[in-house]
């Protein structure tokens, strides 16, 4: 679902309810001390889901002793974290 690429953690699946727990889990798990960049770039789909699974990594970095930043954010991500306001949130690289 993720892997490691340097500083980069490169999400390989869907963003989609679906795979919402087991990618929070493996965002979690995969989170090292200092900045990393998670890159959405071959995540294809994604759903309002992705949103939540985001905000949990963020909560989640804190406590690995970690800064965290997005890159490559589907369009439908940024167009829903617009709606909802929460756009000035989410770090981007």
């Amino acid at each position: 679902m993720i892997e490691r690429d340097a500083e980069r953690l490169l999400v390989k699946a869907p963003l989609l309810m679906a795979n919402a727990r087991g990618l929070l889990d493996a965002g979690r798990a995969a989170l090292r001390a200092g900045e990393q960049i998670f890159d959405f770039s071959q995540a294809g789909e994604a759903d309002s889901s992705a949103l939540v699974v985001m905000f949990g990594w963020l909560r989640s970095a804190s406590a690995a002793q970690a800064t965290i930043r997005f890159a490559h954010i589907p369009p439908g991500v940024l167009s829903l974290a617009e709606l909802y306001g929460v756009t000035e949130l989410l770090p981007l690289a």
